[in-house]
């Protein structure tokens, strides 16, 4: 489940690359901060993966490698509080919403901050993907910072996110949590 710090850097680094205009170099400004590692438990408190998350010029790059999940899309948000107490992960909050918009990101008057597109288990429940979002950030004392005071949750959903119906794009129960600080 555990990659060294370089595959994480190199691929943010190349996520970062493919966001820049013309030309297609990488700029000093461009470095790629350290990543920080979200531990992802289950409702029973169970460690069923992680997520490595890092800051780029272009956004946060998130790479979640996880097991145990049916097979299938999953809905996948940054939720308001730092918080996972199971079973239920309610402590989490509501979606993370600095900018008061409506959920999913093909909703016109969205999306949320903490809106992220679905996550795919495989035939043996695995998530491994990487994505990157502009919305949100790990630099404390912005607007949108996920290490805000009560910092802010990576939830994993039951269902797939259908990325427009409120609140959370009936993805259903929360079934994996981790702590942002």
């Amino acid at each position: 489940m555990k990659k060294g710090v370089f595959s994480y850097l190199a691929l943010a680094l190349i996520l970062s690359m493919l966001h820049l205009s013309a030309p297609q170099e990488v700029r000093a400004e461009e470095k790629v901060k350290k990543p920080y590692t979200v531990t992802l438990q289950s409702k029973d408190g169970k460690v069923v993966g992680e997520a490595k998350l890092v800051e780029t010029n272009n956004g946060v790059v998130i790479q979640v490698i996880a097991e145990g999940f049916d097979p299938g899309f999953h809905g996948i948000h940054f939720h308001e509080t730092g918080k996972c107490e199971g079973p239920d992960f309610i402590s989490a909050g509501e979606h993370f919403n600095p900018f008061k918009k409506e959920h999913g990101l093909k909703n016109p008057k969205g999306p949320h901050a903490g809106d992220l597109r679905n996550v795919n288990a495989d035939a043996q429940g695995k998530i491994n993907t990487t994505f990157i979002t502009p919305r949100v950030t790990l630099m404390k004392g912005k607007e949108n910072s996920l290490r805000d005071l009560d910092g802010s949750a990576l939830v994993i959903h039951q269902n797939v996110d259908d990325q427009m119906t409120n609140p959370s794009g009936n993805s259903g129960a929360r079934i994996v949590c981790g702590v942002i600080k």
